[in-house]
C-alpha cells in the first residue's frame, strides 16, 4: 500500500513540478490560437477550458487506462513504477508536445507535423501509419461493445435481433459517422465531459472499495511475476501504452489544439490529462493486484480472469469493490467509454486525410467523401479476427509514440529548446518497439538473445541520427551567417 500511495504522490506532484518544467521549456504565449484564428464552426471551435480536459482524457483514455493496467499487473507490481514514470517523462512530454506543436501550426494533425520536422518521406509514412492506426483503433472500440451489449441482453433474457452483434455493431458505425461528420462541439462537447467525469468516478470508487473491502495493495518487486514468464522487457511497457504513453493520443492532442483559446491552457489539457490518465491506470493496476490471488507468487488469478475476457475482468473489479453502483459504472466504462474513443478515432483519421489532400472540411459534402469510406474500411475490418486487431495496433501504437517524440525533439531544436526532454523518451520508445517487433509473436518473434541487442542498436542509431541532423544544421547555419557577414 505504502508503494501505491508514493507513485500516487509522485505522479500527482508531475503534474505540477515536471509538467510545468516541460511547460516553461515550451513557452506558450498569448498569439491567437488556431481556435481564434481559423474558426470555422466544424473542427476549429473554442471550448472552455474545463471541458476541453475532460474530453480530452475520455479522447485519450476510454478503456486505455484500464485494459491496459490490468494486462500489465500481470507482470507484478512493477507495473506501478511504468505508469508513474512512464506519465511523467515520457506520456505527459508526448501529449503535451504533440497539442503545443499542433496549436503553433494551425492545428496540424501529426503527420503533417512529422513532415515539417522529420521530412516528407515520415510525413508519408506517418499519413498511413496514423490513418491504418485510428481505423484500427475505431474498428475494435466498436466491436468490443457491441458484442458485450448483445451478451448482456442475452443474459438477461432477451431474444431476436437484439442479441446479435453485427446489429449493435451497425448501430455504433452508424453513430460514429454521426460524431465524425458533425461539428465538433454537437455531440462530442456536449456529452463527452459528462462520461469523463464518470471515468474518473469509477476510478475513485475502485480506489476506495479496495480499501473499504480489506483488500491489500502488495508493495512493488521488481520480480516478472507473470504466469507464463514472459519478459518484463518490452512486453509490459506495450502492453499498458494508455496508461503511461501511447501514440494515439499523438493523434488526438490535434483536435483539442483546434479548440484551445489559449496556449497556457496546454499544461492542464495536454499534460493533466495524461497525468489523470495515468492516475486512473494506477488504480486499476492496484486493484488487479489486490483483489486476485497469487500461486506460487504468480499472478494466477489476475490471468485467468483475464483470459475470460478483459470486460468480464472490469465488471468482476467493480462488483466486488462498489456493489450495485459498481455493475452500473462497469456497463458505462465497457460500452461508453470505447464508443467515445471509437468515434474520435474516425474523427482524426478524418482530419489527417483532409491535411493530406488539402481539402476543406467546412463543407457537409467534402466531409461525406472522407467518412463515407472510412467507415466502410471499418466495416470491412472488423469480419477480421479482434484478437490479431488488437495485437498490432498494440505495436503500431507505441510505434507512433516513437515517431511524435523524435518530431518534438527536432521541434525543439529548431526552436532553440532543450531537446533532451523529449530526446531522452524517444530513444527509450524506440529500443521498446524495434525489440517488441523483434520477439512479439505476432511480430518476428525471435529469441529475447537477438531481440534485445537490436533494439539497444537501433534505439543508439536513432539517437546518433538525431545527433548528427543537429550538428549538420549547426555547421550550415554558421556557414550561412558567414557567408552573410562577408
Amino acid at each position: 500500500m505504502i508503494s501505491f500511495l508514493i507513485c500516487l504522490a509522485v505522479l500527482i506532484g508531475g503534474y505540477f513540478v515536471y509538467g510545468k518544467f516541460v511547460d516553461r521549456i515550451y513557452g506558450p504565449d498569448d498569439r491567437e490560437t488556431p481556435a481564434v484564428r481559423i474558426n470555422d464552426g466544424v473542427d476549429f471551435v473554442v471550448m472552455p477550458k474545463w471541458k476541453l480536459f475532460l474530453i480530452q482524457l475520455l479522447n485519450i483514455a476510454g478503456l486505455g487506462p484500464i485494459y491496459g493496467a490490468l494486462a500489465g499487473a500481470q507482470w507484478g507490481t512493477s507495473v506501478f513504477l511504468w505508469i508513474t514514470l512512464g506519465t511523467i517523462f515520457a506520456g505527459g512530454v508526448h501529449d503535451f508536445s504533440v497539442g503545443f506543436m499542433s496549436m503553433r501550426h494551425d492545428g496540424a494533425s501529426v503527420s503533417e507535423l512529422t513532415g515539417l520536422y522529420l521530412g516528407n518521406v515520415m510525413k508519408t509514412v506517418m499519413r498511413i501509419f496514423s490513418v491504418v492506426l485510428l481505423v484500427m483503433v475505431g474498428t475494435v472500440f466498436a466491436v468490443g461493445p457491441a458484442g458485450l451489449i448483445s451478451l448482456l441482453i442475452g443474459n438477461q433474457g432477451g431474444t431476436g435481433i437484439l442479441t446479435n452483434t453485427y446489429f449493435w455493431l451497425a448501430i455504433i458505425l452508424i453513430y460514429y459517422f454521426i460524431a465524425t461528420f458533425i461539428p465538433i462541439d454537437k455531440i462530442i462537447g456536449k456529452f463527452y465531459p459528462v462520461f469523463g467525469i464518470c471515468l474518473i468516478v469509477m476510478a475513485i470508487g475502485v480506489a476506495v472499495g479496495i480499501v473499504t473491502h480489506g483488500y491489500t495493495i502488495p508493495e512493488i518487486q521488481l520480480a516478472n511475476l507473470h504466469p507464463a514468464h514472459n519478459p518484463i522487457w518490452p512486453m509490459m511497457f506495450v502492453s499498458v501504452a494508455c496508461g503511461a504513453i501511447s501514440g494515439f493520443h499523438a493523434t488526438q492532442s490535434p483536435l483539442m489544439a483546434r479548440c484551445c483559446k489559449s496556449e497556457r491552457e496546454g499544461h492542464m489539457v495536454f499534460y493533466g490529462a495524461m497525468v489523470s490518465e495515468g492516475v486512473i491506470a494506477l488504480i486499476w493496476a492496484a486493484a488487479g493486484s489486490a483483489i486476485y490471488a497469487r500461486t506460487g507468487g504468480l499472478t494466477v488469478g489476475l490471468t485467468e480472469m483475464l483470459a475470460n475476457g478483459q470486460a468480464t475482468c472490469v465488471y468482476d473489479i467493480c462488483t466486488k469493490t462498489m456493489g450495485g453502483f459498481g455493475i452500473v459504472l462497469a456497463m458505462l466504462g465497457v460500452i461508453a467509454c470505447p464508443i467515445t474513443s471509437g468515434d474520435t478515432a474516425f474523427r482524426s483519421a478524418r482530419l489527417v486525410i483532409a491535411d493530406w489532400f488539402n481539402i476543406n472540411q467546412k463543407s457537409y459534402i467534402k466531409r461525406l467523401y472522407i467518412c463515407v469510406p472510412l467507415l466502410i474500411s471499418g466495416a470491412l475490418i472488423s469480419q477480421l479476427n479482434y484478437n490479431v486487431i488488437w495485437r498490432y495496433f498494440s505495436w503500431s501504437n507505441q510505434t507512433l509514440a516513437m515517431i511524435a517524440l523524435w518530431t518534438a525533439a527536432m521541434f525543439l531544436f529548431k526552436n532553440g529548446k532543450n531537446y533532451w526532454i523529449t530526446v531522452v523518451p524517444a530513444t527509450f520508445m524506440s529500443a521498446v518497439s524495434v525489440t517488441y517487433f523483434f520477439c512479439a509473436p505476432e511480430c518476428l518473434h525471435l529469441s529475447t538473445n537477438i531481440a534485445y541487442p537490436i533494439g539497444v542498436v537501433a534505439a543508439a542509431a536513432f539517437l546518433g541520427i538525431f545527433l548528427h541532423a543537429t550538428i549538420k544544421d549547426h555547421e550550415t547555419s554558421k556557414h550561412f551567417h558567414l557567408l552573410h557577414h562577408i
